[in-house]
């Protein structure tokens, strides 16, 4: 483990018709970020996970909560996608 973040989420905020329902429950999208400074003893802020065209638009984040890290062992590092597997068949076409 690299690290442990405590946050406070209003949840108010939340757009309702964000909800995304999939096969296991509810779920929402969301950003955080962990940023260089600290502000009234936090530095971790959550927003609504804005869509590409949100972006594009120039549409404001919505600020969702604040938090901090409060542990690390100083080694966190990006998320890269992982390279999915391919399936090959018995005559070696792919799928």
């Amino acid at each position: 483990m690299a690290g442990l973040i405590s946050m406070n989420l209003d949840v108010s905020k939340l757009p309702k018709e964000k909800f995304v329902k999939g096969k296991k429950g509810v779920y929402y999208n969301f950003t955080i970020a962990i940023n260089d400074d600290t502000k009234y003893g936090n530095n971790v802020s959550m927003f609504d996970a804005q869509t590409q065209e949100e972006r594009k638009a120039g549409k404001p984040k919505q600020y969702l909560g604040n938090g901090k890290v409060f542990w690390n062992n100083g080694s966190i590092v990006n998320a890269e996608k992982e390279a999915q597997p391919t399936e090959v068949s018995a005559e070696g076409d792919l799928f």
